[in-house]
Parts: C-alpha cells; sequence; structure tokens
C-alpha cells in the first residue's frame, strides 16, 4: 500500500511530502512559508526578485516561526538582456501606460541579476534547501552548497533535463507538467519555444523510471487525489502553487487571489507577454491585446523589466486585467481562502482517505 511517508521526506526531514512551490514576485510570504512548514510539508521563500537583504529577513522570519525545514527558490541561470527591440515593444505598451497615468518610459533599462548575491545569503544562513528554475548551478555553487550540508532541488520540463540536474547534483527533481502555473522551467528554449509541455501523467512515470533521485510532481495537484496519483506514478511527492495562492498568508493581491476564484481550467493560458518567457496564467485584456498587436515581445528578463512599472502600477490602482495572474490548471478547484496549516491538513487527510 502507498504511504504518504516517502523518500522524500527522509531526504528533506519533512513529515509529508508536500513542497510549496516557490513562486517569485511577493506570493510566498515568510509567514506563507513557515506555516507550511510548521505543518509538515516543505515551506518555500521565492526569492528570485528579492534584494539580498529582504531574503535575509525573510529567512530569519521563518527561523522565528518554525524551527521545521524549508526552501528558497532561486534562478539558476539568466540569460543576457536584450532590448534591441525596445521602441517597438514600448509602442505596444504605450496604451496600458496611458490608460494607467504612467509617465514616459526611460529611455534604457538594466535587469538585475542577484543570482550570486542570494545564493550568497542561502549559504550565509545556511537554509536547509534550495530549489532552482530554468537550469542547473554550476558545478561550483553546487559544491559549495554540499559542503554546507544544503539540500538541492532543481525543476525539469522533461526527462532529458531531470537527467541533466540529476547529473549536476540534484538531490531531487520536480517534474513540472504543461499543467503547472506560473514561469515554465524549459532549460532551454531554442528547442521548446512555448516551454516543454509534457502532461504530467505522462512526465512523472517517465522521469521516475529513469531517474536514480526522488521525483516531485508538479502542475495542476490541488488536493489529495492529485497526491494519491502522483504516488501512484512514482513520484516521491508533489510540489503545489497555485492552491497555496488562496492561502490566508499569501502575499498576492486580493484581486489576484479572487481572479483565482473565479478561474477555471479553460481560463488559462501560457503566454510570454509579460516576461518573454512562457508562463501560464489567467487571460486577460493585458495578454489579449498585447497579443492582438502583433509585437513579438522581448526575451526574458528583458520584458519582464520593461513591464515592471505597469504591473507594479496595475496592482495599486486595483485593475487585474493589466496584472499578471500566474495560475495552474487547477484553478477551476480552488474554492475557498483558508490558513496554509489547513490546507496541508486538508491534503494529507485527503490522500489518505485515497490511498485507504
Amino acid at each position: 500500500m502507498l504511504k504518504t511517508d516517502t523518500e522524500l521526506c527522509s531526504l528533506l526531514g519533512i513529515r509529508y511530502p508536500i513542497v510549496q512551490a516557490g513562486m517569485a514576485g511577493g506570493a510566498t510570504t515568510p509567514e506563507l512559508a513557515a506555516a507550511v512548514s510548521q505543518a509538515g510539508g516543505l515551506g518555500t521563500i521565492g526569492a528570485a526578485y528579492m534584494e539580498p537583504e529582504a531574503l535575509r529577513e525573510a529567512v530569519r522570519k521563518i527561523r522565528i516561526l518554525t524551527h521545521e525545514p524549508f526552501a528558497v527558490n532561486v534562478f539558476a541561470v539568466q540569460p543576457p538582456d536584450d532590448f534591441s527591440r525596445l521602441e517597438e515593444v514600448q509602442r505596444a505598451l504605450k496604451p496600458f501606460r496611458e490608460e494607467l497615468n504612467l509617465p514616459a518610459p526611460p529611455d534604457t533599462y538594466e535587469s538585475p541579476d542577484r543570482r550570486e548575491a542570494l545564493l550568497e545569503v542561502c549559504l550565509e544562513q545556511s537554509v536547509p534547501v534550495i530549489s532552482t528554475a530554468f537550469g542547473c548551478l554550476d558545478r561550483q555553487q553546487t559544491r559549495k552548497i554540499k559542503e554546507k550540508g544544503i539540500k538541492l532541488i532543481a525543476m525539469a520540463t522533461t526527462v532529458e533535463e531531470g537527467l541533466e540536474a540529476q547529473e549536476a547534483g540534484a538531490d531531487a527533481v520536480t517534474a513540472q507538467g504543461a499543467e503547472a502555473g506560473g514561469h515554465r522551467g524549459t532549460f532551454s528554449l531554442d528547442r521548446h519555444p512555448d516551454g516543454a509541455l509534457i502532461g504530467l501523467m505522462s512526465l512523472v512515470p517517465q522521469m521516475a523510471d529513469t531517474l536514480r533521485v526522488p521525483v516531485i510532481a508538479a502542475g495542476g495537484i490541488a488536493d489529495g487525489r492529485g497526491i494519491a496519483a502522483s504516488l501512484a506514478l512514482g513520484a516521491a511527492g508533489v510540489q503545489i502553487g497555485t492552491l497555496f495562492l488562496t492561502a490566508k498568508e499569501a502575499g498576492i493581491h486580493p484581486l489576484y487571489k479572487k481572479a483565482v476564484f473565479e478561474a477555471d481550467g479553460t481560463d488559462t493560458v501560457v503566454t510570454k507577454s509579460f516576461s518573454g518567457r512562457p508562463a501560464r496564467g489567467i487571460r486577460n485584456r493585458f495578454i489579449n491585446e498585447f497579443e492582438k498587436s502583433g509585437t513579438a515581445p522581448l526575451p526574458f528578463p528583458s520584458q519582464n523589466t520593461v513591464t515592471k512599472e505597469l504591473r507594479a502600477a496595475a496592482g495599486k490602482q486595483g485593475e487585474p486585467e493589466l496584472m499578471s495572474l500566474w495560475a495552474g490548471q487547477s484553478a477551476g478547484m480552488m474554492t475557498e481562502e483558508a490558513e496554509a496549516a489547513a490546507i496541508v491538513r486538508r491534503l494529507i487527510e485527503e490522500a489518505k482517505k485515497v490511498l485507504g
């Protein structure tokens, strides 16, 4: 009989095989991560866009709130900026900027690259787990992490990426299915321009049969049935994102949360309009009109940098139609707000009932 006490639990020192996704951009507050960890899962801070001192303070706050293991998620790689088509993109963005009463944009931009500084904070603070997106850390970075006794989890969207992550030193690999919300973790967009979009039920057994390290299933999981199914397919645990956006501790805009509750699986779409990298979110007017303009977005991270002011203004002005509403295909399963600890308890109770 399948059990919820898996090898992932032993590896990470957690009671339940539930990882709260490291959703960057403010959703994963220290209170959310700590509550998930305290309840027996692995809470995660999505640190990719944070300043190093802000991450340091978040880690300290988590440790005040819980003594259980937690994770910090960072980008493994960041391509160089490409603003060669900036003028063209700014023309497409102009109507949105005018609608939000934003001033004329600057003539030049530069995307901050905080990867090294954030990793240094993780090493300095000896965080229990580091998880990565968009590729693998280099050998020197991995060596430093291992020397500190920190566990390393890498996100992958294909079996080949999973093997690469394993060989690069990942202690576990997250298999991100096409259903998952937010950015696709695909290593190379040259081969998969829209991010590899393999469904979770196909990806997990292939990855579990191929890899030596534990596999974590991610994408469209929002209840105990999804956990049970993932374990039956060979996963050692699950990563859940969209469901934790509905937690009381989540740091998202109330209108974002409302949009998640009102959406269903058909309302999400994979788009590059906001960031230049394929990401699944709730379709809104910005996506529709930017795509209708026929203007190709700048590559990531440049498009993300150019739209940052616009997205922030949309949040301040309460305009969800111009916000990036990242969510997975399980959005239609969200019904009510709850405390993160209650969500974890419910997930485990449902999973155990299904597993018998």
